[in-house]
């Protein structure tokens, strides 16, 4: 299994996209990754970690894209971005997937650009996994990439998301809600009431709107909305998560009588940081092209590197999920052209 990883990208390239790298070069003997950047700073980046050299190749990019760089111009214009190289040689065929805690809207562009969209998929979703109160992770799409989703694209996501569900997480038979203000089926804007009529003739396993306040207890194990709310979503739960832990943390430093009861309580502080620790998955499958592009924080250290590569890149590798995804769009052919379903 061969992995093209952008080593450029991302708040702490290379650095800690090189160190989660070998992590997971480390856990899973039948990895090779291609690290994609500019060779004197990985090849530092690389000194004095342990790994199989005949596993791991540095491709030299001069060129890096930007966090503030435009999207479309940096993609089209870069041409040895360390980015463009590594979604090159996923289109070439000389690795299985491209990962990248890049600038986000250049990645999408370029796996539009580079990959193409599946057959039956108007525009691609990006796909998260959160964890929950109830130990099952839930599947949320779009968070990011459509801001704008049509109700006709929203049930594509639905496929795509149960899909995922069915094959990384090992659900049979996913519950798919979609996200709305209540419940009830007149609640919502024009565009979720919409959806809900066509999730229900469309959508196998679909259990109604689900709220907010239920995302996290058991309700549904894919979650549909459009990239607008899916972003918000993501951002304010990956937040709030990060707060209560940094709280915990600090207070258990400044008092010796926090820290002797966190030593009584340890078993359940780790179940917590497990249940609400956003880094779990590590990133974000742009879904619907055609070939696997993983997108992680900008903010991404080592663990979330390796996260991404362990329980993203590799079972969607494994488990050939893209040709499952190509299977089940079969199924949406006539909404992708946006077909009327008032």
């Amino acid at each position: 299994m061969q992995i093209a990883i952008d080593a450029m990208g991302g708040d702490y390239a290379p650095g800690e996209i090189v160190r989660g790298a070998v992590a997971a070069l480390q856990a899973k003997e039948d990895l090779h990754l291609f690290l994609v950047g500019q060779e004197p700073r990985v090849l530092e980046a690389l000194q004095g970690l342990s790994y199989p050299p005949e596993r791991l190749t540095v491709v030299h990019a001069a060129e890096i894209i930007h966090g503030g760089d435009d999207p479309g111009l940096a993609i089209r214009g870069k041409k040895k971005a360390s980015m463009v190289m590594a979604l090159q040689m996923v289109r070439e065929g000389q690795a299985d997937a491209v990962l990248s805690a890049g600038n986000t809207g250049a990645l999408m562009a370029g796996g539009l650009i580079f990959l193409g969209r599946l057959s039956g998929v108007s525009r691609p979703a990006l796909l998260a996994v959160m964890p929950s109160f109830s130990g099952q992770a839930v599947v949320i799409l779009d968070v990011g990439a459509n801001m704008d989703a049509r109700p006709e694209q929203m049930v594509q996501y639905a496929y795509m998301g149960r899909i995922y569900a069915q094959q990384l997480l090992g659900l049979p038979e996913p519950r798919v809600g979609l996200l709305n203000v209540g419940t009830e089926q007149r609640k919502g804007n024009a565009q979720v009431k919409k959806a809900f009529l066509l999730f229900q003739e469309y959508v196998p396993g679909f259990c109604g709107n689900i709220e907010g306040t239920d995302l996290f207890f058991d309700t549904a194990d894919v979650v549909v909305c459009d990239g607008f709310v899916g972003n918000i979503l993501l951002k304010i739960s990956e937040g709030l998560s990060r707060g209560i832990l940094g709280y915990l943390k600090a207070g258990f430093r400044r008092s010796a009588r926090y820290r002797a009861g966190a030593v009584l309580l340890l078993p359940l502080l780790r179940g917590l940081r497990d249940k609400i620790d956003d880094t779990e998955y590590g990133g974000a499958p742009l879904v619907g092209v055609k070939g696997i592009c993983i997108k992680c924080h900008g903010s991404s250290r080592a663990r979330t590197i390796e996260q991404a590569i362990l329980r993203q890149v590799y079972p969607f590798v494994q488990n050939n999920v893209i040709d499952l995804f190509r299977k089940a769009l079969l199924d949406t052919a006539g909404l992708a052209q946006g077909e009327d379903h008032d």
